[in-house]
């Protein structure tokens, strides 16, 4: 699974990066620690009303909460690849609600003696990752839209099969305009796409690396979420 995750990238980086606009303000500073519940930036695209694709970045609450959905019900932050382009709650999003959710890393854990080791997979370069999320928006009591998302993981294919049997589904540079494109997929465009997500998902998952890092990262009320020694290597005794 993917519960926290690590954006190390500000806001201009970001908006060089996708080559997007902001949606609104945007500002954004490195995270070491994004946790559930909390808002993070999300890359999405639609149709102006000039005809004109636009890419954006804005801010959305990670846990996805369908309008529909009860207001103390369940606020998915993962969907399992395997079923996210046909489950219920998921399927809508996949047909047309897709997101990039941009992360330099994450976190995963080991079960030890003495409680929970942490772990950073990465990129080995250091590089951007483009998770594959899917999101969902509900409007508010001043009317505005309040979006919400959620990250597709798939089996680890990676270094984090060793600490963990899930890992983020990301896409590449090539499949980004695909994955992003606005519109409805029919069934047949969904299955297509997944396909393919799958395929390139798995080959970016073989280039990933992990280290321990830190036990620091395990108490979410008292780290520093702008501690870069977060991610920081450690020598396990």
């Amino acid at each position: 699974m993917c519960g926290r995750y690590v954006l190390e990238v500000d806001a201009q980086g970001l908006l060089r990066s996708y080559a997007a606009q902001p949606a609104k303000a945007f500002d954004w500073e490195p995270v070491f620690s994004i946790a559930p519940r909390t808002k993070a930036p999300v890359v999405r695209e639609h149709i102006d009303d000039d005809s004109q694709l636009q890419r954006t970045l804005e801010f959305a609450r990670w846990g996805f909460k369908p309008a529909w959905a009860k207001d103390k019900g369940p606020r998915p932050i993962n969907a399992r690849f395997e079923t996210a382009h046909t489950n219920g709650m998921f399927r809508a999003g996949f047909a047309s609600s897709r997101a990039v959710v941009p992360m330099t890393g994450y976190y995963e854990w080991v079960e030890m003696d003495d409680g929970k080791q942490p772990y950073f997979v990465h990129a080995k370069d250091g590089q951007l990752l483009h998770a594959a999320g899917l999101t969902t928006a509900e409007q508010n009591s001043e009317g505005e839209w309040d979006v919400s998302f959620t990250i597709i993981t798939r089996e680890a294919r990676d270094a984090a099969g060793d600490v963990h049997d899930r890992m983020p589904a990301f896409v590449d540079e090539g499949l980004m305009n695909e994955w992003l494109a606005p519109g409805k997929l029919e069934k047949d465009q969904r299955e297509h796409l997944h396909g393919v997500l799958g395929d390139v998902s798995e080959k970016i998952a073989a280039s990933l690396v992990t280290h321990p890092v830190d036990r620091a990262v395990n108490n979410v009320r008292t780290l520093d979420r702008k501690d870069s020694g977060l991610i920081t290597p450690i020598q396990l005794s």
